[in-house]
């Protein structure tokens, strides 16, 4: 009898072999990408590049840790000669920031706020965030000439402050993570402002409002083939990506922080989809691993690095002295009390699902400073020992913000994931 010929087995073909390990590896970084969406993944990579600039710039490292971040590279014709911290700070991060814009354009759009009552709430509450720590600031060093520093702690770091929410409290509800969002996205936006008008000499129009036309055109073909953007994965690499590059630079050459590039770039992607799949949606599944896997914690490392020997005036410094009470006490203070006198006396409300518990520790979250607060750093200080002073504080302030914040929201989160195993148990 005779036997069939032999079927190719794995070991007998080159081909299956090729694709099974085509399909592993595809399965495997889907996996890594998984895990990168995760905030709390985000957060731990974050917080370990933070703790290792520290490190480095406070050991025999320095010296190479400096060297690389104030290592300039790129194109000087297009004013775009940048040391690697702020490629770091200006670029990496619009990547972020445009995932920002995804998240707020869905929720004004579809999600809660898209009730003017709830919005306001954020929005005003982000206002009471910069005034009440401004005025602390400014209390402490009125007469002085370090009260130039006043707006150093009124920015909150929104990179920082949401991966560390996530890594607090994975399971806090998705009313007060956006809540943290949109007052965060605000805090910014008035911190860029009071650095547009106080800090800097004067804005260049001519690329500001160049960076329109890109704008326009990413928004167009954004909305007109959305479906096919969304079906076709290199299509946003090849036509959209050229246009958010063209935007963010003409942004950066204005004067203007770049990332606000960023945040208007993820407004201009629509929402509500022609097909099943809207295409915001699609560029935050896509983008969010290249974002909390490498744009946010290489933004940390060059973002962190403080030689703490160097701030001999802290903490008794009236420069320490208010960005600490600015950022530990005067953030909380004036979000949650803007928060609070809203709910109280107009029809603005909180979304059922807050607690003040869990918003006061998201209100402390506000006091992580980081970016925008060492950048007004910059501009408030000519003296390398007052700027070392006030970075060193703004670094202390966001540590014990999180301290903070950890006792309003840790327990929650614990209590809140063992409901939810006994609910999954029955």
């Amino acid at each position: 009898m005779t036997k069939p010929p032999a079927t190719p087995t794995p070991n007998s073909s080159g081909r299956r072999p090729r694709r099974l390990s085509s399909r592993l590896r595809l399965t495997e970084s889907g996996r890594v990408a998984a895990i990168l969406r995760k905030e709390a993944t985000g957060g731990i990579l974050l917080l370990v590049a933070a703790v290792f600039a520290i490190i480095a710039a406070n050991s025999p490292l320095a010296d190479p840790y400096f060297a690389l971040r104030d290592f300039k590279i790129g194109p000087e014709a297009l004013h775009l000669n940048l040391s690697l911290g702020a490629w770091a700070s200006d670029g990496l991060l619009a990547i972020f920031f445009f995932l920002t814009g995804l998240e707020l354009k869905r929720e004004f759009v579809t999600g809660d706020l898209r009730q003017v009552r709830t919005a306001v709430v954020p929005v005003a509450a982000a206002f009471g965030g910069v005034v009440i720590p401004a005025l602390i600031y400014a209390a402490i060093n009125w007469g002085t000439p370090e009260v130039r520093g006043w707006a150093i702690p009124t920015a909150t770091d929104i990179a920082f402050a949401v991966a560390v929410l996530g890594l607090l409290a994975p399971r806090i509800p998705p009313a007060l993570r956006m809540f943290l969002l949109t007052l965060a996205v605000v805090d910014d936006l008035i911190a860029i402002i009071i650095i547009a008008i106080v800090y800097t000499s004067g804005l260049a129009w001519l690329p500001m409002v160049a960076a329109l036309i890109p704008l326009g055109l990413f928004f167009f073909l954004a909305h007109r083939f959305a479906p096919w953007f969304a079906r076709a994965t290199w299509a946003p690499w090849v036509i959209l990506l050229p246009l958010g590059l063209l935007t963010w630079s003409l942004v950066h050459a204005s004067g203007i922080h770049a990332t606000i590039a960023g945040v208007l770039l993820g407004f201009a992607v629509p929402v509500r989809g022609r097909d099943e799949t809207a295409l915001a949606e699609e560029f935050e599944h896509r983008f969010r691993p290249i974002s909390s896997g490498f744009a946010v914690p290489v933004f940390a490392f060059f973002a962190s690095g403080v030689a703490l020997g160097d701030a001999s005036g802290f903490p008794f410094h009236p420069i320490s002295l208010g960005i600490l009470a600015g950022l530990i006490i005067g953030k909380p203070i004036g979000i949650a009390l803007m928060t609070w006198l809203l709910v109280r006396f107009t029809k603005a409300e909180l979304d059922p699902s807050v607690r003040w518990r869990e918003l006061i520790g998201v209100a402390a979250l506000a006091g992580i400073g980081f970016t925008v607060s060492l950048l007004v750093t910059e501009l408030s200080f000519e003296s390398p020992q007052e700027a070392d002073t006030a970075r060193v504080a703004v670094m202390v302030a966001s540590l014990l913000s999180i301290g903070v914040a950890a006792l309003f929201l840790v327990r929650r989160s614990k209590a809140g994931g063992k409901q939810l195993a006994r609910i999954e148990r029955t």
